[in-house]
């Protein structure tokens, strides 16, 4: 028999969702706030000259740059105060998982300092963020502050206040993505840094389908190659679709026990485990590892030293080097934020607290060791998908195969999904006050 729950998600339609007014006054926040965001990445920073920025970046169309500029909606090609997007927030957050699990003072912040040890540590990630962007700020404007081979720079103006305006703009942009981030996620609807990403990828899309119309009506691109690409993003999508759903579930036991004159308990349960239990982490901060250092670098290939020329053609995106690097981080991200966020010996003590116990398995060491095997080879079939779905565009090539395939189609999955079970949680909670309601007016009628 369906459970209450079950019962009230079955009944969820349309008209459930025209009577939550506090919904849709939170959906209308959300798309308010992202309307916003597109607009600043129309939005160019100061002291720039479009006509030399353009032919720099038309240098490495399809190139390394083509990432940030599909995660960022565009900023990117245009230089826009938005440019950086919420990249070094998502980095930063990442640094300060992996220090929570490695300095023992935060560890001790994170797992018993309740809500003020988390506001703690988001504190600090908020700072870290700023350092992060101050960083990344300060090598885009020196490389744009940069004479090229010609003795042009990008800058209409170079020296230190263009320096200065320009750092102080990328992150103000990228804390202001921050903000409104946090209100979509406290007034909206969805995680609100997610969900800016997500428009981000998403706003690229039409552009890059109506090129490839274009390319497939004038002849320059063939039109098996055209359909073969939309059927191989759609077969990316339904397989990242699948494995993102998979679990691994394990069967849990707890033993009957005498309350008064009745055996109660009795019951299973599953302990499930995700096939990728890391989810997109381990592509984007490997992808913040190489892309970056390799596009500071880039802008001043042609002024700098041959060594820099030589690490950015080592470096660049496509090459053996790089492909290798990128897989072999991708692998070790993923075992090692799966470490992070999962641990197997605080699972075994939580099950051995409350009486559960894997059936074979003794409590306790044995319980936390089987978790730990099955995990790991989990771990080792999502570290091969991911890296099989983020190398596949590479390999392709093109700006239309890296924003339709691989990390893209990866966080366009995840946030949808994500998006889609908090609405209905919503649509879940307004049933249930309706039905709460509903019995308080049956008990004063009475």
């Amino acid at each position: 028999m369906a459970s209450a729950a079950e019962q009230l998600a079955a009944n969820m339609n349309f008209s459930s969702f025209a009577k939550a007014k506090e919904l849709q006054q939170r959906i209308l926040f959300t798309i308010g706030i992202l309307i916003v965001y597109r607009i600043g990445t129309f939005v160019p920073i100061p002291g720039i000259d479009p006509v030399q920025y353009a032919r720099v970046f038309e240098q490495f169309q399809g190139g390394i740059l083509n990432m940030f500029n599909t995660l960022g909606g565009g900023a990117v090609e245009r230089m826009a105060i938005f440019a950086l997007n919420v990249m070094p927030y998502i980095s930063a957050s990442i640094i300060m998982q992996l220090m929570s699990a490695t300095i023992p003072s935060l560890e001790k912040l994170k797992k018993e300092g309740g809500e003020q040890g988390r506001q703690q540590i988001n504190q600090y990630t908020r700072y870290l963020t700023v350092l992060l962007a101050a960083g990344q700020a300060f090598a885009i404007a020196i490389g744009m502050n940069t004479p090229n081979a010609d003795g042009l720079t990008m800058a209409i103006n170079p020296g230190p206040f263009f320096i200065a305006s320009t750092v102080i703009t990328l992150v103000g942009g990228t804390m202001l993505l921050l903000w409104l981030g946090e209100q979509i996620t406290s007034r909206g609807v969805g995680n609100g840094v997610s969900l800016i990403i997500f428009a981000g990828i998403i706003s690229a899309v039409p552009g890059l389908l109506g090129g490839a119309l274009s390319q497939a009506a004038s002849g320059a691109l063939a039109a098996p190659v055209f359909f073969g690409g939309i059927l191989l993003v759609l077969a990316g999508l339904v397989l990242v679709v699948f494995i993102e759903r998979s679990q691994r579930r394990l069967l849990v036991q707890y033993p009957k026990r005498q309350q008064g004159n009745r055996m109660v308990g009795g019951d299973t349960s599953f302990l499930p485990l995700k096939l990728n239990t890391a989810g997109v982490i381990p592509p984007i901060f490997a992808s913040s590892l190489l892309f970056l250092p390799a596009t500071a670098a880039s802008f001043q290939q042609q002024s700098g030293p041959e060594w820099l020329q030589t690490v950015v053609a080592y470096l660049g995106q496509g090459s053996p080097l790089f492909l290798t690097m990128y897989a072999a981080m991708i692998v070790f991200f993923c075992f090692f934020y799966t470490s992070v966020v999962f641990n197997p010996e605080d699972t075994a003590d939580n099950l051995r607290k409350y009486g559960g116990f894997l059936p074979g398995i003794r409590p306790g060491k044995r319980t936390a060791e089987y978790i730990d095997f099955v995990l790991s080879r989990l771990t080792l079939i999502g570290a091969i998908y991911l890296v099989v779905i983020c190398m596949v565009p590479m390999l392709m090539g093109g700006g239309a195969a890296i924003a339709l395939g691989g990390t893209s189609i990866l966080i366009v999955v995840s946030v949808t999904m994500d998006t889609i079970s908090q609405i209905q949680s919503h649509l879940l909670a307004h049933q249930y006050e309706g039905l709460i309601k509903k019995s308080k007016l049956r008990g004063r009628k009475r």
